[in-house]
């Protein structure tokens, strides 16, 4: 180790906001460490500000300029925020991948489809077993959480550890996955823990949280009341939950239909790493169709309200032959992810239009978190005994919380948000904030948030869209006059011709007008036109549309 020699830890995602998480450490002279990047995950967007956006990434922009100093990338657990950009982002970093069995799995999967090479990944063993990534010696050590194996990180240094938790929550009893440890966690930290990089999701839920072995009695509840067909949908990644929603039904007579292929892929992977040894019987959708309704209960994706996964499809009408009808009982086994409501009170709606019995977890009966409530964090930090404690995986007011929690019982926080360099070294400290944003994957590519694309589709969607055509001879005479469509832009019964003419006239007016400069710049043409369809539109509908002028010049032979 060298003087100048610095340990830094730089939230690029998921510090401030929830989801697509990514945090980078690195360790060397400053400008010159070498790296290992924890976590490569995504969000997903809403119509309201990403339309016709598929996911949205962290921009790793920072780490890809220095991706030939990238020794690896750590996988703390298969939740799509934290794993779903591992084959999208791979070409660019070509580092090795480290993950668990389970989670090595799953990344399999989205590295095949992305057509990627999967032989990038190294299993890795549980803790106390280490792998070495470049100056960084790490263990993987099991953790309880709403997925199987997820873990938090051992991670030793030349000037010390630091343990980053991961998600995490504080169970004795998960049913499937790793138990809560103390004792482990305290052998960990018996010699000195530098900083404890921890997550901040529940730290406004002030009672301890719920254990998953909990909410068996009143789900079987609800399965021997419940009339008609039942439906339920959590997190499809929850393999223990699954499992209790479909031991319930069983043991009440119904037979389990699965629908979505988040859900299927999660209980076949856990089957085949061993993570999951029984599970009730699974009936296939097409084998289910002489089953009386009264007598089946339907597992489906899709508790966020996605629009594509089953949940929302049954809610519009059917999905795959299944339909929802009056008496029929539907459970949000779930908590809405801030940033989901308006999606999923949209789907309860149609339910309940449908005299469908929606019952979702608003009095905590039907769901258990995933992550440490206010009373756990402050378990954990009495167990690591941390220099500093560095809250992640929140909103910014999640992180200012939490820090504040920490320095209530006397002891130090930094509060990090993405961009914020942190210098480990000696005293912790902000040294450099890095410009961060997002990378949106728009169909088959990705594209920077400031291209500027989401906000055409933005403006399209707001102030409509003219589309002027005009064929001029070379000199810049009209031929024919203006063609104007309009899309988006209402029309007024009342105005001869109805909008386009309207433009047309007007267009054709100020090109006759135009002086000769104008007329041969194609550039002064569209500000010309841009402005009269502007004007006209503004006059006629109180808009102002996006314009796009399409011109032709004839060249004389």
């Amino acid at each position: 180790m060298s003087k100048k020699d610095r340990l830094i830890y730089l939230p690029l995602g998921g510090a401030g906001e929830i989801g697509m998480n990514m945090y980078l450490y690195g360790y060397g002279p400053k400008n010159n460490e070498r790296y290992m990047l924890v976590d490569v995950g995504v969000s997903f967007p809403d119509m309201d500000t990403t339309p016709g956006v598929d996911l949205i990434i962290a921009d790793a922009s920072y780490v890809i300029d220095r991706a030939d100093r990238l020794d690896g990338i750590i996988i703390t657990h298969a939740h799509e925020d934290h794993i779903g950009a591992i084959g999208l982002l791979y070409p660019q970093l070509k580092a090795p991948i480290f993950a668990r069995k389970f989670t090595a799995a799953i990344a399999t999967n989205k590295m095949e489809r992305s057509g990627q090479n999967p032989d990038a990944i190294n299993v890795v063993p549980e803790w106390p077993a280490q792998v070495e990534i470049g100056p960084f010696t790490v263990g993987f050590v099991p953790i309880s959480h709403s997925i199987p194996e997820a873990s938090a990180l051992v991670i030793d240094t030349p000037v010390g550890r630091v343990v980053h938790s991961g998600d995490f929550k504080v169970d004795a009893t998960p049913l499937v996955g790793e138990p809560f440890d103390p004792e482990m966690l305290s052998e960990i930290a018996k010699d000195g823990v530098k900083a404890l990089i921890c997550d901040s999701t529940n730290v406004f839920a002030k009672n301890p949280g719920r254990s998953e072995a909990s909410l068996s009695k009143d789900i079987h509840a609800l399965m021997s009341t419940a009339k008609g067909m039942v439906f339920a949908t959590t997190f499809g990644s929850n393999v223990a939950r699954l499992k209790t929603l479909a031991q319930a039904a069983t043991d009440e007579g119904r037979s389990v239909v699965v629908v979505g292929r988040a859900m299927d892929t999660m209980i076949k992977t856990a089957f085949a790493t061993g993570v999951l040894t029984n599970f009730p019987p699974i009936v296939d959708l097409e084998d289910s169709g002489n089953i009386p309704r009264n007598q089946m209960f339907v597992l489906a994706t899709g508790s966020q309200g996605e629009r594509r996964a089953a949940t929302a499809g049954l809610a519009r009408g059917k999905y795959r032959g299944l339909e929802l009808k009056d008496g029929d009982t539907f459970l949000f086994s779930s908590k809405t992810i801030p940033g989901n409501e308006n999606a999923v009170a949209y789907i309860l709606n149609q339910m309940a239009e449908k005299g469908v019995t929606v019952i979702d977890d608003s009095d905590g009966r039907y769901h258990a978190s995933g992550h440490a409530n206010r009373p756990d964090l402050e378990q954990m930090h009495a167990l690591m005994k941390a220099d500093v404690v560095i809250p992640m995986h929140g909103q910014y007011r999640h992180l200012r919380e939490h820090a504040e929690l920490v320095e209530s019982n006397g002891n130090k926080a930094v509060v990090a948000p993405n961009g914020s360099m942190v210098d480990l070294t000696n005293k912790p400290k902000i040294v450099e904030h890095i410009e961060t944003g997002r990378t949106y994957l728009d169909g088959k590519q990705l594209i920077g948030a400031m291209d500027g694309i989401v906000r055409e589709r933005l403006q399209m969607a707001l102030r409509g869209h003219v589309v002027v055509s005009l064929v001029l001879e070379e000199d810049g005479s009209m031929i024919d006059g203006a063609w104007a469509e309009t899309i988006g832009l209402p029309e007024d019964a009342r105005v001869s011709g109805g909008l386009s003419g309207q433009l047309e006239e007007a267009i054709d007016k100020a090109l006759g007008m135009a002086n000769r400069k104008t007329l041969n710049s194609d550039e002064g043409i569209e500000t010309l036109v841009s402005r009269i369809s502007n004007q006209i539109c503004n006059d006629i509908v109180g808009k102002k549309p996006v314009c796009t002028v399409l011109i032709n010049r004839l060249i004389a032979e």
